[in-house]
């Protein structure tokens, strides 16, 4: 039983770290303020290519969190990165590793794209 009990204050440690962690490397910002940033920076998606081919927003790039480590050359430590996903979930874990990897300048959209009332693209190859 004690053992549960470390175990479960371990957990919910890491959990908070991760919290603070994140919000300290990652600056969440409403869409208006997304909107007005966005355009200077490089835009990118961090959901499956299945989901960026539903619907995303103008601009942006399709760079999957599942791509994201093979992929970080194809982004520059010197521009801000706008990131989205569906709900802010994966941003939080993109931005770690992109901190990890130098890159410091790490915005997410408030809310990801399921709540983007912005104009938005839908590819031809969708199949939805």
């Amino acid at each position: 039983m004690e053992f549960l009990l470390i175990l479960l204050i371990v957990i919910v440690g890491f959990g908070i770290y991760r919290y603070f962690k994140q919000r300290k490397i990652l600056k969440t910002l409403s869409e208006e303020e997304f909107r007005q940033g966005y355009r200077k920076a490089q835009l990118i998606d961090v959901r499956e290519p299945k989901e960026f081919d539903g619907g995303h927003i103008l601009g942006a790039r399709n760079i999957p969190l599942s791509q994201l480590r093979n992929r970080l050359t194809e982004l520059r430590k010197d521009q801000p990165i706008y990131m989205y996903c569906q709900n802010g979930t994966r941003t939080a874990r993109a931005a770690i590793l992109l901190q990890k990897k130098g890159y410091n300048e790490l915005f997410q959209l408030q809310g990801g794209f399921k709540k983007w009332n912005g104009k938005i693209r839908k590819s031809k190859s969708s199949q939805y």
